[in-house]
C-alpha cells in the first residue's frame, strides 16, 4: 500500500464528540481533510453546525448533532442517525471533557461527580454504543482524548484540578483495557495526551500559569492548531493498524520533566 492510501480516510465515517470548538473541531477537520465523512456532536449544536458546514466545505459529508455524552438516550441518537445517514461507522473520537479548579481537600463533590461522569462515563457510553455497531462490522477506530495530566501528578501551583486529573488516568486505563477486550474482534483502542493548547477550557489556567508551564515544557511553546490533526489521523488510518492500546503524548515534552 503507498504511503498516501496509508493516512487516507477516504470514504470511512468519523463521529467526533466535543466537536464543535478546539480540538474537537481540529481533528474533525484534519479528518475532512484526508476524505472523511465526519457527524461532529456536543451539547452547543449551534457550533456544530459551524463546523459540519466548514468541513462541507472541505468537500465531504458531514452532520451537526446536540449530544450530552452523559445521557445515554442522547448518545443513543447520535449512533443511530450516523448509521441512517452513513450505514456505519469507522471511527470514534471521544474528546467531550469537563474540569474543575480546587483544591484536593476543597473540592466539592458534586464537581467531582461531574468531571468522572463527562470524562469517564461519556467516553464509556460512546464507545459500548458506537462500539456496537464496529463490532458488528468487525472494524473500527477509537481514539480516547486523555491528557498529560493523566500521566503523572501536576505541581497545585500551577494545576489544581484532582478530578480532571484522576479521570484522565482512568480514561488512559479504559483505553488499555477495552483494546485488550475488543482487539480480538477487529477493533482498534487508543487514546492521544495532549499537553496545553490554548482552547476555551485552559483559557483560564494559561493566563494564570502559561509562563511557568512554558518553562516546564521542553519545546517552549504551546500545542497548535495543527498539532493534533496529524496525530488522530494517524490513529484512524491504516497507517495504524498494528497499533492498540497505546497513548501518543502531544505535549512539547513536559511529561519528560
Amino acid at each position: 500500500m503507498h504511503v498516501s492510501e496509508l493516512f487516507s480516510l477516504k470514504g470511512k465515517v468519523a463521529i467526533v464528540t466535543g466537536g464543535g470548538r478546539g480540538l474537537g473541531e481540529q481533528i474533525a477537520v484534519g479528518f475532512a481533510e484526508v476524505g472523511a465523512n465526519v457527524v461532529v456532536c456536543s451539547r452547543r449544536v449551534a457550533a456544530c453546525e459551524e463546523v459540519s458546514q466548514k468541513l462541507k466545505e472541505i468537500g465531504v459529508e458531514s452532520l451537526a448533532l446536540k449530544c450530552d455524552i452523559t445521557n445515554p438516550e442522547d448518545v443513543k441518537n447520535v449512533v443511530n442517525q450516523t448509521v441512517e445517514k452513513f450505514g456505519r461507522i469507522d471511527i470514534l473520537v471521544n474528546n467531550s471533557g469537563a474540569s474543575w479548579g480546587a483544591p484536593a481537600e476543597d473540592m466539592p463533590l458534586e464537581a467531582w461527580q461531574k468531571v468522572m461522569n463527562v470524562n469517564v462515563t461519556g467516553t464509556f457510553l460512546m464507545s459500548q454504543t458506537a462500539g456496537k455497531v464496529m463490532l458488528e462490522q468487525g472494524s473500527g477506530k477509537i481514539i480516547n482524548i486523555a491528557s498529560v495530566a493523566g500521566l503523572k501528578g501536576s505541581n497545585p501551583k500551577i494545576m489544581d484540578a484532582i478530578g480532571y486529573n484522576t479521570s484522565k488516568g482512568a480514561v488512559i486505563t479504559f483505553t488499555k483495557d477495552l483494546a485488550a477486550k475488543w482487539g480480538p474482534r477487529g477493533i482498534y483502542v487508543n487514546a492521544i495526551a495532549p499537553g496545553f493548547f490554548p482552547t476555551k477550557m485552559s483559557k483560564g489556567l494559561l493566563e494564570k500559569s502559561g509562563q511557568a508551564i512554558l518553562e516546564g515544557t521542553p519545546l517552549r511553546k504551546f500545542g497548535s492548531d495543527n498539532d493534533l490533526k496529524g496525530v488522530a489521523v494517524f490513529l484512524a488510518s491504516p497507517a495504524s493498524d498494528y497499533i492498540t492500546g497505546d497513548v501518543v503524548v502531544v505535549d512539547g515534552g513536559t511529561h519528560v520533566l
